[in-house]
């Protein structure tokens, strides 16, 4: 299925999560803030997150420094 995430076009198997795309993308769950459709998504959800055709998806990363 189709998904957009940070404004790209991407292609994921069609069960996939929140928990497996932020996997499948490499980022570590550590400093990862997740949007579906504009609504937060909590850590403890992304394994039951089910994700879905044409779903829009923000992944913010929080970095320290100053």
């Amino acid at each position: 299925m189709r998904l957009e995430v940070n404004g790209e076009e991407r292609d994921v198997a069609d069960n996939a999560t929140v928990a497996t795309l932020v996997e499948a993308l490499g980022l570590g769950h550590e400093r990862v803030a997740v949007e579906v459709n504009r609504k937060l998504v909590r850590r403890a959800q992304w394994p039951e997150a089910a994700l879905a055709e044409g779903d829009v998806v923000e992944i913010v990363h929080f970095v320290g420094g100053g």
